[in-house]
């Protein structure tokens, strides 16, 4: 959901957008960071789900994407390939030895996902538990704590807790430049926290990955079949939605509804994170950002800390 628009909308307004290029080919990856580059001239991140071959990397660097972040593999080779270009370099984590291989490996920060986190999910630990293990392991790198965070007051939480910065996916995805289906936007916006479930519901062509999305019509028809494995599910194969190009868009894909979607878009995947109840309006970024941090400083006393 995090397009071109997005992407510049939260870096011009003070934070740091993000692409996801993993699966974009890479005459298309260069065309995105060409037109944000010139509609921000703020640092943006560019993310590769190493699970999967990545395309671009090479032209990403070429291009002069400043940072880059890597998920769901070990991107030790990658490192140094990065650091040739001067980019800097995350690494999303699920465990505190991940944390560690991450900072041997040469990492500039470490993102430091909790189970509460919407998406596929690396972790089974809480962020609270991660976060304090990783803050006493990694003193020397900056620790980006995500999972579950939506308001001010989580902000507060974790930089009080040792984090260095933060990273809110879920809550973004309710705003006006994101290219989210309306619908799916309204549909966190009356979320309750419990509706936001882990499951191995909607694996498209990722298997196995853990994912946490709201409860919806395609998860329940599963669970009610007890949750068959592929080839065996209740509607499968079923066209629920298409998208401008004609693509289709089946039950248990993995694609959550875009903008541009016609059909039962929700019953498509909804991935949120636990933090979906506290999202109760669908700001532009631009009023969102200082609402986020104007909440963090009102709500028990951010102290900076600087060691």
């Amino acid at each position: 959901m995090a397009g071109i628009e997005l992407a510049a909308a939260v870096s011009n307004a003070g934070g740091l957008g993000s692409l996801a290029v993993t699966w974009t080919p890479k005459e298309t990856a260069v065309e995105m960071v060409r037109n944000l580059q010139a509609q921000t001239k703020k640092p943006f991140i560019v993310n590769y789900v190493l699970a999967f071959p990545f395309l671009s990397l090479d032209e990403m660097l070429e291009a002069g994407v400043p940072i880059i972040s890597f998920s769901w593999g070990d991107p030790k080779q990658l490192i140094q390939k990065c650091h040739q270009a001067n980019a800097l370099v995350g690494v999303q984590i699920g465990t505190n030895d991940g944390a560690k291989s991450a900072r041997d490996s040469g990492a500039d920060f470490i993102i430091c996902q909790g189970v509460e986190a919407g998406g596929h999910v690396q972790s089974t630990t809480p962020l609270m538990t991660l976060l304090d293990d990783v803050v006493k392991s990694c003193v020397d790198v900056p620790i980006v704590a995500a999972g579950g965070l939506a308001n001010g007051e989580d902000i507060e939480r974790v930089l009080n807790a040792g984090a260095d910065a933060v990273m809110l996916g879920t809550r973004f995805v309710a705003t006006v430049e994101s290219r989210a289906h309306p619908l799916y936007k309204q549909a966190l916006v009356d979320s309750k926290s419990e509706n936001a479930v882990m499951t191995l519901c909607f694996n498209g062509g990722w298997d196995n990955a853990p994912h946490r999305a709201l409860r919806n019509s395609t998860l329940m028809k599963w669970e009610d079949a007890g949750c068959p494995p592929a080839g065996s599910r209740p509607a499968e194969g079923e066209r629920i939605a298409t998208n401008h190009t004609g693509r289709v868009v089946t039950r248990y894909d993995d694609m959550p509804p875009a903008y541009d979607m016609d059909g039962d878009v929700l019953a498509c995947c909804l991935y949120a994170g636990m933090g979906c109840e506290k999202i109760k309006n669908i700001p532009s970024v631009a009023e969102l950002l200082p609402e986020l941090w104007s909440e963090c400083l009102a709500s028990g006393g951010y102290v900076a800390h600087n060691d």
